[in-house]
């Protein structure tokens, strides 16, 4: 191996004159003659004395370097592709929102989410990832309505200068106008959430409703007035979603008024229980605690 690099190297040369007349052996730019060893991995050029490295090689082998680094730091074409799993993920939530479109006429149905996958252009297959189809649809447009009133509360608008019984009926009657274009479907909807199987995920979302309502109008309780609180409305929620189902009159005028109302009797209700209790402190003060504690018994039940 050695004979023959010296070989390659030698046949190289060339005799030249110097300035006394001599003859010098010129060799040229040594190159890299075994392109892998198994007693080194790199082979670094060298020079000799009658030999100028040339600045182009330097600037060359450098640049292609520099690029090699930089190529190894992006980590390669295969890492800027984007997320697999967030690619299929994406693609469901294009489909499901396109399934909306198509639950007038076909419900909250297998066949809507088929028709919502046609029609972004992905294969109707992706309909069999989800276990609980119909649910998947529904769940999908409780959360989508939820992020809709967050943004509509974020930006203010309808909701400055109202007192918390007013914030709430607004904030419930906003809520339910979002679900207005498909109040023919909705008793399907309502009958797929009490299935036993999707109740605890329709028990959370409405959960988070009635939070994200309360905590909009200022509540900061944090006793056992919080759930009473969130209970409460959770059922003022429900009874006029409900009512919403039977009304006939022009754009749900009646349903708004009914919700006022349940609204103003909870409001009443709570400041009874209230004034209830300061009447309690007030006689016990005067007549000993066992009237108080009397007091407390009942009102608590």
């Amino acid at each position: 191996m050695y004979r023959t690099a010296a070989n390659r190297f030698l046949h190289g040369a060339s005799l030249i004159k110097n300035i006394d007349g001599g003859r010098l052996l010129r060799f040229p730019i040594l190159r890299t003659f075994i392109s892998s060893s198994r007693f080194s991995t790199t082979v670094n050029p060298q020079t000799f004395p009658n030999q100028t490295l040339n600045p182009s090689d330097s600037s060359s082998s450098s640049s292609s370097t520099s690029s090699s680094t930089s190529s190894t730091d992006r980590g390669g074409p295969r890492h800027e592709r984007k997320n697999p799993r967030a690619e299929f993920e994406e693609e469901q939530a294009r489909m499901l929102q396109a399934s909306l479109r198509h639950v007038i006429r076909l419900g909250w149905s297998e066949e809507a989410m088929i028709a919502g996958a046609k029609e972004v252009g992905v294969s109707p297959s992706i309909v069999g990832s989800f276990p609980r189809k119909e649910a998947a649809l529904v769940e999908f447009f409780m959360n989508d309505c939820l992020q809709r009133l967050i943004d509509k509360i974020d930006s203010g608008e309808e909701l400055q200068n109202l007192i918390p019984s007013q914030c709430i009926s607004k904030l419930v009657r906003i809520r339910l106008e979002m679900q207005a274009p498909y109040i023919s479907k909705w008793p399907q909807a309502l009958s797929i959430q009490a299935h036993p199987l999707n109740v605890s995920t329709n028990f959370k979302q409405r959960a988070m409703l009635v939070d994200e309502m309360w905590l909009t109008a200022g509540d900061e309780a944090s006793d056992v007035d919080w759930y009473v609180k969130r209970t409460v409305l959770g059922g003022i929620y429900s009874t006029t979603e409900i009512y919403m189902l039977t009304d006939s009159s022009l754009e749900f005028r009646d349903t708004w008024l009914f919700l006022d109302d349940r609204v103003k009797d909870a409001f009443d209700l709570k400041k009874t229980i209230q004034e209830a209790k300061y009447l309690a402190e007030a006689v016990g003060a005067g007549m000993g605690s066992s009237l108080q504690g009397f007091m407390s018994r009942v009102l608590q039940r």
